[in-house]
């Protein structure tokens, strides 16, 4: 595997194997100065970075290790490196870096039970940013062809059954390696282990599912007692979490939901079909059913249903000495009075100013000079759950909400948004 990947969202350019890659020839300023013998990481993220490329020189010469970052490019075939000179790259392993040929290939892949489950036959990794990082072990036997020298008859047996071509296991589900690797002999092991697993905090477990595929994060889960899973469940991303969910039975949602606040059971449920959800809703508890009733039902809510009347809007042509003078008086009885909404003689909100941008503002400064205009609002078809989702956004303490023509038609106001978030998702 060495192949060419269009850049996405996430950066990946290119995917290798790594015994593709080995004894790739090493080119200097034109001219060939070795071969790739291994390529050395360190484990100091979640998935090891690629931090240097050991380069085995012919006529006895001592192999060196050049920083990965001295790579200019990986092409098929060879590899070229830009350096002054070789010598001073000639140094000895550190007890911390882990050499993936010499280390890891062909070591044996031991289960959660301790027992000898396949071979690493291969190692994936990826280029992303211009850093190489390793994300996956290759445990397959299409792996094991393509080592032996069969790669023909390995992508010809395999054409039609790519499931079991991909048979790996990314990086995040192996345990870390001694910290003096040199001294390494034994097996891989997976790094989650039945008898640990209640012992890890569900964030740290969040993240390790988070790096799975699908069948090892379900597998992964399903050995999760109840509580646990719940837990690990509200702190999955979201893109994932709504995967795993759509991945589990109904009923084993309904019983990790029971173990939810409302408003996280809510929240789960907001990702399914509506008539999964009525399924899901009665095999509740009756009480959290019509808890989480209810808060979905208010996140549908009309946004209107909700906004105050008692803000202050004044005209653009006011100055701030007039504004600070009679705030007393224009404040008397306010909801909102931490922004001072700008409108013409129709209510079109023309603009917003904070009230310390006042405080700040020259006496005889027009509100319409000083008035930001970038407006972020909402309208009138926007339910409580979107209103959510912008307070937590942007931060602010009250939000206007407009019509098609920018007329002002109320504000919403952090605090009665939190105290519906206290009432019913608590």
């Amino acid at each position: 595997m060495n192949t060419l990947v269009a850049n996405n969202k996430n950066g990946v350019e290119h995917i290798y194997s790594l015994t593709d890659i080995i004894g790739y020839r090493i080119m200097l300023h034109g001219k060939r100065i070795g071969k790739l013998a291994d390529l050395v990481v360190v484990e100091h993220i979640k998935l090891p970075e690629v931090t240097n490329v050991v380069i085995a020189r012919p006529f006895g010469h001592p192999s060196i290790i050049v920083p990965f970052e001295k790579v200019l490019s990986i092409e098929p075939k060879q590899v070229t490196i830009d350096i002054e000179a070789e010598e001073p790259y000639v140094r000895e392993l550190r007890s911390e870096e882990i050499l993936l040929k010499d280390h890891v290939l062909d070591k044996k892949v031991v289960d959660i039970e301790g027992r000898e489950v396949e071979i690493v036959y291969d190692i994936r990794l990826v280029k992303r940013a211009g850093k190489l990082f390793v994300t996956d072990v290759d445990l397959s036997k299409y792996g094991l062809l393509r080592r032996i020298g069969l790669k023909r008859l390995a992508n010809f047996i395999y054409s039609l059954a790519d499931k079991i071509k991909e048979q790996t296991v990314s990086w995040a589900y192996i345990q870390p390696l001694p910290p003096t690797i040199s001294l390494f002999k034994g097996d891989v092991k997976l790094n989650i282990l039945k008898e640990k697993l209640s012992d890890m905090h569900p964030v740290d477990l969040a993240d390790i599912l988070e790096e799975l595929d699908r069948e090892q994060r379900v597998a992964i889960f399903d050995g999760l007692d109840t509580e646990h899973a719940s837990d690990t469940l509200e702190e999955i991303d979201p893109n994932v979490q709504r995967d795993l969910v759509f991945s589990l039975t109904k009923e084993r949602v309904a019983e990790l939901i029971d173990e939810m606040t409302p408003g996280q059971g809510a929240d789960i449920l907001s990702v399914l079909a509506w008539e999964d959800v009525a399924t899901i809703m009665k095999m509740l508890s009756p009480e959290n059913a019509s808890k989480i009733e209810s808060i979905l039902k208010k996140q549908d809510e009309n946004i209107l249903n909700f906004t105050t009347q008692e803000f202050l809007k004044l005209p653009p042509g006011m100055t701030a000495d007039e504004v600070e003078d009679g705030f007393r008086g224009l404040a008397r009885g306010k909801d909102v009075i931490m922004y001072l909404y700008v409108v013409d003689e129709q209510d079109k909100l023309l603009g917003v100013i904070d009230i310390k941008e006042l405080l700040m503002a020259k006496d005889s400064d027009r509100l319409g000079d000083i008035m930001t205009e970038t407006i972020i609002s909402l309208n009138p078809d926007n339910t409580l759950k979107e209103a959510s989702a912008m307070f937590a956004r942007y931060g602010f303490r009250a939000i206007p909400v407009t019509d098609e023509n920018g007329r002002i038609l109320g504000v919403i106001h952090y605090r009665d948004m939190m105290n519906l978030n206290h009432r019913f998702l608590g």
